[in-house]
């Protein structure tokens, strides 16, 4: 083959690898979420490319936050995904440049070797965000020319740049979303998604006469842990009791912060008699089980009231109905309510 039937050769690979490329780019812009985008890609790159594996790599621990707060956890990127030590990433990727090799002895105490199975060449192209090595796509071919030391890697750093800022803006539109509905400190959902929930309830309730019961929830004597511990602890004190309530309650119910210690928890199709007795479990749970800070065990504990739907009361009447049975019942301390 002549130089001149060459350049127009490659030429026309260039352009196929480009076009290909722009119909991927054009398909993930389109994405709504960081799970859609992901799956979407590495789907199309291995199917336009015709490779014989595909993973992405995440640095661990991530330099990104937000990248493990659950966008990241769905039975796909499960399969999909792998974990790789952040400095064996960065030493991948040292000049932040594509890996292109056939020679996968090299990789073999980076790279997960189920990865590599069957393998012949491999391409690693890093992802950024905000500036940091967060992850590297990885390319896999039975073919041992597929990928050499010897190829170029301008497409590979073109799909990069273009993954790494598709994916930085379904981020950031999935953190604004979440900080507008989920609190910080707690991970739980905050109030305008407690009251679409009830909203949603109280919808179900009218039409086909499911019932509905509402726990109003505070932790005792969270002053006083304040004043003695400090706000850090405080601060823990409510993370553990958020996190305790998702775990005890059932699936299909939903807790929320309301407000400072405040929790509510959403009891769906219970009744009165079910709500209270979900109630005395929860305060039981934390009376018997204290929450371990530093080198002690910190008794803590909370109060419920409950409050079941009628079906004709607006949401703000049944939490005050709740609210009112929560200060009943710290006023009785009738054995819903335990002292520090």
């Amino acid at each position: 083959m002549s130089q001149i039937q060459q350049l127009i050769e490659n030429s026309k690979v260039n352009e196929s690898i480009a076009r290909k490329l722009f119909e991927i780019e054009t398909e993930v812009l389109a994405c709504q979420s960081s799970e859609e985008l992901l799956q979407r890609l590495l789907a199309l790159i291995q199917a336009k490319f015709q490779l014989s594996g595909i993973a992405l790599l995440l640095a661990e621990p991530t330099p990104l936050s937000y990248l493990i707060n659950g966008n990241l956890q769905s039975n796909w990127h499960q399969k999909n995904t792998k974990h790789i030590a952040a400095e064996k990433l960065a030493l991948l990727h040292a000049d932040k440049m594509p890996v292109l090799t056939n020679e996968l002895t090299q990789l073999k105490s980076m790279v997960p070797a189920t990865l590599l199975s069957g393998a012949k060449s491999a391409a690693l192209t890093p992802l950024s965000l905000e500036g940091k090595l967060f992850g590297s796509l990885l390319f896999t071919d039975q073919s041992p020319v597929r990928f050499h030391q010897k190829l170029g890697t301008f497409h590979l750093e073109q799909l990069a740049v273009k993954v790494s800022l598709c994916l930085s803006n379904v981020l950031i539109r999935e953190q604004l979303e979440y900080m507008a509905h989920y609190d910080r400190l707690t991970g739980v959902a905050n109030r305008r998604l407690m009251e679409v929930c009830i909203g949603e309830e109280l919808i179900r309730q009218r039409r086909y006469g499911v019932p509905f019961s509402v726990l109003f929830i505070d932790c005792n004597k969270f002053k006083a842990i304040n004043d003695t511990y400090g706000h850090d602890c405080g601060d823990k004190v409510l993370a553990y009791v958020a996190s305790q309530l998702q775990e005890l309650v059932r699936e299909n119910d939903k807790c929320f912060r309301y407000a400072g210690d405040e929790f509510v928890v959403v009891l769906a199709s219970q009744t009165l008699p079910e709500a209270e007795q979900a109630s005395e479990r929860l305060c039981q749970f934390f009376n018997k089980n204290p929450m371990p800070y530093q080198n002690i065990r910190l008794p803590v504990s909370i109060s419920c009231g409950a409050a079941a739907s009628d079906g004709e009361q607006t949401m703000d009447e049944l939490l005050k109905s709740a609210d009112k049975n929560l200060y009943a019942n710290k006023k009785a301390n009738n054995g819903m309510v335990f002292k520090l």
